[in-house]
């Protein structure tokens, strides 16, 4: 902030001009400032990408090559040509791509979903369907047979090594890898313990690595069968793998949990998790354009932990490195991720299931939302020579990923509350390029046809006036243009946005009266605070002093001490003042004023016996001026304050032989008789109850009945306490 004092001078300055004309405000201004990824994400990317620190800048261009008018894409493969291929859902279509961008419909299998493809170097295609899986084998002339009939259930994935054009496919739900040659004979390679085989792919040495479901597992298969783990992760699916380089294998890790998690409300979403069945999911409401809802799910998984780590997390990559040790390598916390690109410079693109982000994971392990598509999910990522492709689900579609980044780009931020309708104050924000805001605003959560237009544009960084209505919710759209042709002029960088305002000032909330039991005092314990931490008036607690100690209880006889819990919907700093009165009076006096702690012991010298009620008295004006200070009140029930012991007088005693009655008359003015105790010739007290059976009001009488053990003179002691916890005593004596 300081910074950026200029703007915030501006803000001050103009929000104390509406101060001068306006309603009651809180004390101070306050600045929503949104410049960490983990904020960022939260909004509405549209030709846009995030990076690591927050920067947003141009995407690169995210084009549409085709669409299959399905509602899923579950697998894809390119061949030598430059075809691609998409395995659609649910009505097991594929669909054939060319370069230029013409598509057709190859093939309406049976199943439901073709989960699998490949292609093998002579052009071949290879289909994997669910369920009831079959493996058919299209010829580039068009020629399409059933290659391979396993008695499985699932075809999750193919992998097919170039020599020799042999083919791999992993099956659930016996979890089986078949070896099938180019006559269509197959044997079983692995049959591992696992349900499914969700994703295969080869290592540097030729042997084939497999992802598992339910445990997680990525296994090395050599060529004569022999499993080995490499990797148990903990997540319940391997969901996808891709080998670097260097050797290196990540493997994209998902739980099922992730996966069937926001089923109410919002639209249909789909995973094609290894779960026995093909999985549609729903997405939640929150999930939805933020355009309409204004609000979204954090995908990153950065706010509450780091992106290193896979606690939690509903999807994760892990690498694991050719010495054998794996660490992780990036993780999301409210988003399941389907696609996986190892690309050749060291990044890792990972295709994730809301919104269709695409995230770029440097080698650094630093991560950028590269590009949000228009679809929610991005299933798979390919490269085909040069170019970057993407397949989305709901809707089924096929998008370019362009190496020069796009024109023009927006990017809508998550809809802060500012709790309480104020007034606004300037929009200011740091940044490069070609960049212009805008603002609306609203007074429900998410934006509707109840919220206003989007403002025109502000142009100036160092601070406009925002021009939106005021209201309670508020959110900030940024439109970033290059020089007007792809790459040209590409620099437009923003790297925060800081929103001022000045909030409505509410009263103080007294949620509690109480007044502790007589004798109970409290003392206020020293905090033991540097001097000049105390008189700096920065909280203590930034130095990790403790600014608040509760009070000392300690016994005081007579006192009463009240307390209270108050709170400020501001923040707003409170003071209190404490009032009384006789319960017959209307006149309100001050017991203490300025108070700071919200408890006041009083003196049992102080006030006289009698019924009173007590009044708290809470007011911010110590962060208000005193024209816009507001002040809440809230009164006790009557608390009798009595400092007189009761009144014994004593009758009798009435002698029988060794016997002896005595009565003990007791009354109180103010309080109640609460407890009678006699004790004979000094020994222990002993309990007694009044002659009615219960000791509830002012006036009581207690009998005392004593047989002594031997004649001549005796002592009757008496004492009795009253609901102060005035003690009154008393004493016949017996001969």
């Amino acid at each position: 902030m300081f910074r950026r004092s200029a703007p915030i001078r501006a803000a001050i300055v103009s929000l104390l001009l509406a101060l001068a004309t306006g309603p009651a405000f809180a004390g101070g201004p306050v600045f929503w400032e949104v410049s960490r990824q983990q904020d960022i994400v939260k909004g509405d990317a549209r030709g846009v990408s995030i990076a690591d620190n927050g920067t947003i800048m141009l995407a690169p261009a995210f084009s549409l090559v085709y669409d299959t008018k399905e509602a899923y894409i579950w697998s894809s493969a390119s061949d030598a040509a430059g075809n691609i291929y998409l395995g659609t859902g649910h009505e097991g279509r594929i669909f054939k791509v060319e370069p230029g961008g013409a598509g057709r419909l190859l093939y309406d299998a049976g199943e439901l979903d073709v989960t699998a493809l490949a292609t093998d170097s002579q052009g071949n295609l290879y289909a994997g369907t669910s369920p009831d899986g079959k493996i058919y084998k299209i010829a580039p002339d068009g020629r399409q047979a059933i290659f391979y009939d396993p008695p499985d259930k699932y075809i999750w994935s193919l992998l097919i090594d170039p020599a020799t054009s042999t083919l791999y496919a992993g099956t659930g739900d016996k979890g089986i890898i078949y070896r099938i040659d180019q006559a269509g004979r197959a044997t079983t390679l692995a049959d591992t313990t696992e349900n499914n085989i969700t994703s295969l792919a080869f290592d540097r040495s030729g042997n084939v690595i497999a992802g598992t479901d339910p445990s997680g597992l990525v296994l090395r298969v050599s060529s004569d069968g022999k499993t080995f783990a490499l990797f148990d992760s903990p997540m319940q699916e391997i969901h996808a793998l891709a080998v670097a380089a260097d050797g290196s294998i990540f493997a994209l890790g998902i739980n099922q949990q992730g996966t069937a998690a926001k089923q109410a409300g919002g639209g249909a979403s789909t995973s094609t998790t290894a779960s026995g069945e093909t999985v549609i999911t729903i997405s939640a409401t929150d999930e939805a354009d933020p355009q309409a809802s204004g609000v979204s799910a954090d995908l990153s998984g950065l706010a509450s932990r780091s992106r290193r780590s896979s606690a939690g997390a509903r999807s994760a990559v892990f690498r694991v490195l050719p010495d054998g040790g794996s660490e992780d390598y990036w993780s999301a916390g409210d988003a399941v991720s389907f696609g996986l690109k190892a690309m050749p410079d060291g990044r890792l693109l990972v295709g994730t299931g809301n919104k269709g982000r695409v995230y770029s994971v440097a080698p650094d392990r630093s991560s950028t939302l590269l590009v949000q598509s228009p679809e929610d999910q991005t299933s798979t990522l390919l490269s085909v020579g040069e170019n970057i492709y993407a397949t989305s689900s709901n809707l089924g579609r096929l998008y370019r990923i362009g190496r020069q980044p796009a024109t023009e780009g927006t990017y809508i931020s998550p809809v802060h509350d500012t709790r309480f309708a104020g007034h606004w104050g300037v929009i200011n924000w740091r940044g490069a390029g070609n960049i212009e805001l805008q603002t609306r605003s609203g007074n429900t959560e998410s934006p509707d046809a109840t919220w206003s237009d989007w403002s025109s544009a502000y142009r100036n960084a160092s601070g406009d006036q925002i021009a939106s209505p005021r209201a309670r919710f508020i959110q900030w759209r940024a439109t970033l243009r290059s020089g007007g042709r792809a790459g040209a002029d590409a620099g437009a960088t923003l790297q925060s946005v800081t929103v001022a305002y000045l909030p409505r000032n509410q009263a103080p909330v007294i949620s509690s009266v109480s007044v502790l039991p007589p004798g109970v005092a409290l003392q206020e314990q020293p905090l033991g605070v540097d001097p000049s931490i105390a008189t700096s008036g920065i909280d203590p607690q930034v130095f990790g002093v403790i600014s608040s100690i509760p009070p000392r209880r300690f016994f005081q006889r007579g006192a009463r001490t009240v307390t209270w819990q108050a709170s400020d919907p501001n923040s707003d700093t409170l003071t209190y003042t404490l009032l009384y009165r006789t319960l017959g009076d209307t006149q309100w006096h001050v017991l203490g004023e300025d108070l700071s702690q919200t408890y006041f012991t009083i003196d049992g010298n102080r006030l006289p016996d009698a019924a009173y009620v007590f009044k708290v008295h809470a007011s911010d004006s110590p962060s208000n001026p005193s024209d816009v200070a507001l002040v809440s009140e809230e009164v006790t029930d009557t608390v009798e304050i009595d400092n007189t012991p009761p009144t014994i007088k004593a009758t009798g005693p009435t002698n029988s032989g060794r016997t002896t009655e005595a009565a003990f008359e007791v009354s109180d003015t103010t309080s109640r008789v609460v407890k009678g105790e006699y004790s004979v010739d000094g020994g222990p007290w002993q309990t007694i109850f009044p002659v009615d059976g219960i000791a509830d009001s002012s006036q009581e009488t207690f009998r005392v009945k004593v047989t002594f053990d031997k004649p001549g003179e005796h002592v009757i002691a008496f004492r009795c306490s009253d609901s102060s916890s005035n003690v009154g005593t008393s004493k016949l004596t017996v001969r």
